[in-house]
């Protein structure tokens, strides 16, 4: 059975940049525990916020 031209090589999905291991300290994404609490108290106040009925 032939190749597909149309899908990438094994080399070419394993060196795309969506398919690394991420490295350490280069994108820090943690945030305090404050931070989520109210990140989720602000989103429990805005689902209890009457709507206005259409």
């Amino acid at each position: 059975m032939a190749k597909s031209k149309r899908q990438p090589s094994k080399a070419e999905v394993q060196t795309t940049k969506l398919n690394k291991l991420p490295v350490p300290d280069s994108n820090d994404t943690e945030f305090s525990a404050e931070a989520a609490a109210e990140a989720f108290e602000n989103n429990r106040s805005a689902d209890r916020s009457p709507r206005s009925s259409e």
